[in-house]
């Protein structure tokens, strides 16, 4: 019998202040009716003071006491993140001392906006693979530090926040992580980037001056990839597991655009109503949407064991990919 990796604590984190369409308004030419009619945004959060481990920190020690375990029992962190503390040492150290995983081995993933279901994948592996027993995946952005709240193309699209999931080996092999496919190309270098920071283009006076430490998105190019890219293969995925659309309960879309997700969940005749969102609270936390909506519905009680789930994303690189699930972790007791 083969092992299979399920999720077995999910939680996720927010900071407390909002950055509201209204705010946006005072910083840059936009309005509240334009951001919503073309994002489906309405505010996100912002994390003032710390880092992206800061926003890691509270979703995984919530984790730990869902699951009520010691962190000593961690074997393996993953945090998948574009905005690291810094260049080294990786976040997943910084988290890793901060909670006390003294046993357990870390390091970042980046697969920009994808970076979470790559690091799903990786860890689900790592568990079938009987090597490890508790791993955290976590996905987690402070975008606000990479933003210019001049360019109202990008600042109205990006908020910090982080969600986390523990995976853990079960022999009943119907639940849990059951399919993936993920895909990259690297032509899409070109569409959605930040230049600046790297050995490429090394932090100089000159680097700042021509603002390369903020992120650049050609909104039309991705838009398109990033709609057939997710919608293809969250399809691909349901063909090789004979799933329709009927038996799919939840589909889990990046949250990138409210018209990607709309065009997506049409693409694969998903009813909307099957479709978790939340992009209108928060906007796009790049790798932290998924675990974030998986975690919300989950304490909503939205979601019921045994269920179909399909996630889906698209990022920088470009990365995109789906990630089959049957539910496995009962509701929660508060």
């Amino acid at each position: 019998m083969s092992i299979k990796a399920t999720i077995t604590a999910i939680s996720h984190y927010v900071p407390e202040d909002i950055l509201s369409n209204s705010d946006l308004e005072k910083l840059v030419d936009t309005n509240d009716e334009w951001i919503k009619s073309r994002t489906g945004i309405s505010e996100r959060r912002i994390l003032k003071k710390g880092a992206t481990s800061d926003l890691a920190f509270p979703a995984v020690q919530n984790i730990l006491k869902q699951r009520n375990i010691s962190p000593l029992e961690i074997d393996t962190i993953i945090v998948a993140t574009v905005t690291p503390d810094m260049f080294f040492p990786s976040t997943a150290c910084i988290l890793q001392e901060k909670i006390g995983a003294k046993n357990a081995f870390a390091f970042d993933l980046n697969a920009a906006c994808s970076g979470f279901l790559y690091a799903l994948v990786v860890g689900s592996q790592m568990i079938e693979s009987g090597s490890q027993k508790k791993v955290l995946v976590v996905g987690a952005d402070k975008m606000s530090s990479i933003l210019n709240y001049k360019d109202r193309n990008t600042c109205i699209l990006f908020g910090d926040g982080a969600g986390a999931v523990l995976l853990e080996p079960s022999e009943d092999e119907t639940f849990g992580v059951l399919d993936n496919r993920l895909y990259s190309d690297g032509s899409g270098k070109d569409f959605l980037y930040m230049k600046g920071g790297g050995s490429l283009n090394p932090a100089t006076h000159e680097t700042v001056d021509q603002q390369l430490h903020y992120i650049f998105q050609d909104g039309k190019s991705v838009f398109k990839v990033a709609v057939i890219g997710m919608a293809d293969v969250s399809a691909e995925l349901m063909t090789r597991n004979n799933l329709t659309s009927e038996n799919i309960d939840w589909l889990v879309p990046h949250q990138a655009n409210l018209r990607i997700i709309d065009a997506c969940a049409e693409r694969m005749g998903i009813d909307k109503s099957k479709v978790m969102i939340n992009i209108e609270r928060y906007g796009n936390t790049t790798a932290a949407t998924i675990p974030l909506c998986l975690s919300e519905w989950w304490h909503a009680r939205k979601i019921i064991k045994g269920q179909n789930i399909i996630l889906s994303s698209f990022g920088a690189g470009y990365t995109w990919g789906a990630v089959y699930l049957r539910w496995s972790l009962d509701p929660p007791t508060n």
